[in-house]
């Protein structure tokens, strides 16, 4: 399996370099599993394919435990082997809130690759990654574009975008190949703090719904997300149009009798698309 998970990843990543073009790229890492995988993927794919390729790590430290200090040593020894540029952020307002701590990390990896010149970045995202979070979404309450923004290549801005080669491999299966390779894995018991809504699906709603339900929910779910991305699409598509058809040519309106004779899902997104564009006018202006 070790040797079908290698070149699978090989040739996504030699495609989406060949397609970017790309020199340099920026790997976000936390520091599990994933991350270890990731790191020793790209080193692997570096040294058989493209020795030229310049490759910077980046660590966020949330600081949620108090032995947060010794994973960041035990990533500095795994990093001294490959060589690499590596950036750690340790942030010093404590938050235990997942979807604040996601808001900070995306904002630091957005800075530092502005600063630094990256347009994408590499994180290690698996398949089950994508289970958990439309299960987060769903229960949450979402819309279609919410459901389907998890996907392989996500854009930041119009200068940066996220690529998740790993997207179509399931945990275990990472979990597999870094235990066949002996990873130096770090155990993170924040993974086990079921304050963390996250670890709950992770271990106690997804395993049930595996052993009473389907055993195969990971490929259920990839599916209908899939599909569902291609509907969303679609809709996307012709909101768009619709909205090109019925702006003003001069004034900052639309035409209601156009727009009112559609489905109310085309009007409901063009309407999103007419006030995210006034916003981001006035931002600029501003």
């Amino acid at each position: 399996m070790n040797a079908y998970i290698e070149k699978k990843f090989n040739q996504k990543l030699d495609i989406f370099l060949s397609k970017t073009k790309l020199k340099t790229i920026l790997i976000a890492i936390s520091g599990g599993q994933d991350s270890i995988c990731l790191i020793n993927l790209i080193e692997n794919f570096q040294k058989k394919y493209n020795k030229e390729l310049i490759v910077t790590y980046i660590y966020i430290d949330h600081q949620w435990t108090n032995n947060s200090q010794k994973q960041i040593k035990h990533l500095i020894n795994i990093m001294k082997k490959t060589k690499k540029k590596f950036i750690i952020y340790q942030i010093n307002q404590l938050t235990h809130s997942e979807l604040k701590a996601r808001e900070i990390r995306y904002n630091i990896l957005i800075k530092y690759s502005k600063e630094n010149k990256y347009t994408h970045i590499i994180t290690a995202h698996t398949q089950t990654d994508k289970t958990e979070t439309f299960l987060q979404h769903i229960i949450r309450g979402t819309s279609l574009n919410g459901i389907t923004s998890f996907n392989e290549y996500r854009k930041f801005n119009e200068t940066i975008q996220i690529y998740r080669p790993l997207l179509e491999f399931k945990r275990k299966e990472i979990k597999w190949l870094c235990r066949k390779l002996y990873l130096p894995v770090w155990s993170d018991i924040t993974n086990y703090n079921y304050t963390i809504n996250r670890n709950r699906l992770r271990h106690e709603l997804i395993p049930y719904i595996h052993k009473y339900f389907n055993n195969d929910i990971d490929k259920k779910i990839n599916y209908f997300l899939t599909n569902s991305k291609l509907e969303n699409e679609y809709i996307n598509q012709n909101a768009i149009k619709l909205y090109l058809n019925s702006r003003h040519n001069i004034n900052v309106a639309l035409n209601y009798h156009l727009i009112h004779k559609q489905h109310i899902a085309l009007q409901i997104r063009t309407l999103q698309i007419f006030f995210f564009i006034i916003q981001n006018t006035i931002l600029i202006q501003n």
